[in-house]
């Protein structure tokens, strides 16, 4: 829902004003936010800070993608996939133990 809130009001740039899209934006957020601190609160513990946060934001990047590609038609290059390929890597690296 956050990548929708952040990019999808692109698609509708032209028809809508800054106050409009910023208001449908955290209308779309609040309820993410809001499970997500939920979440982190009782995920703490199970899994360290930096863990849950490389889990937010790596899903996050997947998101932006493809509400960029499927939202806005935005084509994703070679260099893109080779970057979600080194976030794999990273995810690896900082969910690992020690």
């Amino acid at each position: 829902m956050m990548a929708l809130a952040w990019l999808g009001h692109l698609k509708f740039k032209d028809s809508w004003s800054f106050w409009t899209a910023l208001g449908v934006s955290w209308l779309i957020v609040l309820p993410e936010y809001l499970l997500n601190v939920g979440a982190t609160r009782m995920g703490h513990g199970l899994y360290s800070g930096a863990q849950m946060a490389t889990i937010h934001l790596a899903g996050g990047v997947v998101c932006v993608a493809l509400v960029s590609k499927f939202v806005l038609g935005e084509a994703l290059a070679g260099r893109q996939f080779l970057g979600f390929g080194l976030l794999a890597v990273a995810i690896f690296l900082i969910m690992g133990d020690g």
